[in-house]
């Protein structure tokens, strides 16, 4: 009987395991969630971004269109804040092939009607605009494809990469920059995506290594070539890439060879080959006479440069230290060091495609740059006036983060916060669980956002600030919910995960809905617009006096 039993229960069908909470939120499979990730970014942008009066958003959409006009017309950019080189350049080259398409008509200043003609006016200026909203929209577009590819490469689970992409599409930032013409969202996503890559390539050995370094000291250059405020970012990367390490990033064979001390010597040449190339810049960039033109203070012993030192510094004590805590072999370490002195040297290049000192300086001296536009306190404190009143401004910012982030004493247009609520949990179980590896990565993302969204306060906050620090609060949580897998199976899991994609589609799309039902007249930027866009008149401005 028992001999007869056996094979009857071996031959009976299995029964199949219920679907988890992840299954269902990612019905779609992979391809099929990300194209309808992407098609709600663009019905969004069509119901709420496109169709919005032009002038609904000109702080800051007539800065960089003013500058991509001018320099169409053969006339040199006039806009260095931030300085938002890039985001001007590209739409310069952008309205240049919607001209030559025949799309544009209004690619350069001498194009847009003079403002007595209001008619003729506003129908030029709308399509300058709609046509910058539509780029702004393309390369949100790539900026969270990217993200998606990247996510996948970290995280073990497909389902948690999908989850992942939708939170930062459907996050404040992402909502913002997808429709107006600003320079955060070009800064902050080159120094994330340059994290992304070296934790995908912290846990794989390879020759190829050193190469993933320099792509992604490039990105953080070209993130900072377009804000300065990515310095904030960048100057976290060295920290919160150390816990990222396993047995697998041991250095391959390759570099335990003399092929690997050869290697390292071709790219201690090349970076002395970047240097020298980029050099003539670094020297404009600490010019004392042009800095006091440009009326920046410096920051530390009455001299510049001393903080970029340090940051360099940082940079290479941490990948000395990587490579001591997950035996990286000395040759590739030198060879991974010169790497990305060659890849930040040579992003430091594209200063000369439309080359203006003034943007090189502010480069150069990131901090100086930002504390142009702080207020006397900020500014007292930076300088070192009151260590006191520097410590209390700072726990300042901190409180009023902490209770942004609990949303409940401080809202905003930020659904990411409410991603804190489960990654705090998130961490105490894994530290219960002995994981203290995964608890350190996740909570050294975590502080890091706390960290730079303390500074931010200082601006206020802004909802186009929180592309710097979104991604880092998602990256926490997927890394998480990838390792904690019974999640999925808890009886909560489902309703909080629907609760949650409601909440980032309610709170996440809330400005683009205020602002495109707005009925007021146009943005008050007539106290500016004589300053930074001085050739071009507004309709209902008074005449400039310049």
């Amino acid at each position: 009987m028992t001999q007869l039993a056996a094979p009857a229960r071996a031959a009976a069908p299995q029964s199949l395991s219920p679907q988890t909470a992840l299954d269902r939120l990612t019905m779609f499979g992979w391809r099929g969630g990300l194209a309808a990730i992407l098609a709600g970014l663009v019905l969004s942008f069509v119901l709420f971004g496109y169709w919005v009066v032009y002038f609904r958003n000109a702080d800051m959409d007539f800065m960089v269109i003013y500058n991509a006009l001018v320099m169409n017309d053969g006339k040199p950019q006039a806009f260095f804040d931030h300085p938002a080189y890039l985001t001007i350049l590209s739409l310069k080259s952008w309205f240049r092939l919607l001209h030559t398409a025949g799309l544009l008509k209004a690619w350069t200043l001498s194009a847009i009607p003079p403002a007595s003609d209001v008619a003729a006016f506003d129908a030029a200026m709308t399509g300058a605009v709609r046509a910058g909203r539509v780029l702004a929209l393309l390369i949100a577009l790539a900026c969270v494809a990217i993200f998606a590819f990247l996510t996948r490469l970290i995280v073990r689970d497909w389902r948690v990469a999908l989850l992942a992409t939708l939170a930062f599409a459907l996050s404040g930032g992402v909502a913002v920059h997808s429709r107006i013409l600003r320079s955060e969202l070009i800064a902050a996503m080159p120094v994330i995506f340059a994290l992304m890559i070296l934790i995908v390539m912290s846990r794989r050995a390879s020759a190829l290594r050193p190469f993933a370094l320099a792509l992604a000291a490039a990105l953080c250059v070209i993130g900072l070539e377009n804000k300065v405020q990515a310095i904030l970012l960048i100057g976290a990367l060295p920290v919160l890439i150390l816990p990222f390490g396993s047995e697998a990033s041991r250095s391959v064979a390759f570099w335990d060879q003399g092929s690997g001390w050869a290697a390292a010597f071709v790219a201690m040449s090349a970076a002395a080959a970047a240097v020298w190339m980029a050099f003539p810049l670094v020297t404009v960039g600490f010019d004392r006479a042009l800095l006091d033109a440009a009326q920046l203070r410096p920051i530390l012993f009455n001299g510049f440069g001393h903080y970029q030192a340090a940051i360099m510094l940082l940079i290479l004590s941490c990948m000395i230290t990587y490579a001591r805590i997950w035996r990286i072999s000395a040759a590739e370490t030198v060879a991974s060091m010169a790497a990305v002195i060659a890849g930040a040297a040579l992003a430091l290049m594209l200063l000369d495609v439309d080359y203006d000192s003034r943007n090189v300086i502010a480069i150069f001296n990131p901090l100086e740059k930002m504390l142009t536009f702080a207020d006397a306190s900020t500014s007292d404190a930076a300088h070192a006036a009151s260590p006191g009143a520097t410590l209390l401004m700072l726990l300042q910012g901190l409180g009023s983060v902490l209770a942004r982030y609990t949303f409940v004493l401080r809202s905003s247009a930020r659904p990411t916060v409410f991603l804190t609520w489960l990654i705090v949990p998130g961490l105490i179980v894994a530290w219960r669980r002995g994981e203290r590896l995964l608890v350190l990565q996740a909570l050294l993302l975590l502080l890091a956002a706390i960290g730079i969204d303390t500074l931010g306060v200082r601006r206020g906050l802004k909802t186009e600030y929180f592309i710097f620090t979104d991604p880092l609060i998602i990256l926490a949580g997927a890394i998480l919910l990838d390792r904690i897998t019974e999640i999925g199976s808890h009886r909560f899991a489902l309703p909080i995960g629907y609760a949650l994609i409601a909440l980032h589609i309610a709170i996440g799309q809330a400005e683009p809905v205020k602002y495109a039902t707005k009925r007021t007249g146009p943005e008050s930027i007539c106290e500016w617009h004589g300053y930074y866009m001085p050739l071009l008149q507004l309709p209902w401005c008074p005449p400039s006096k310049t």
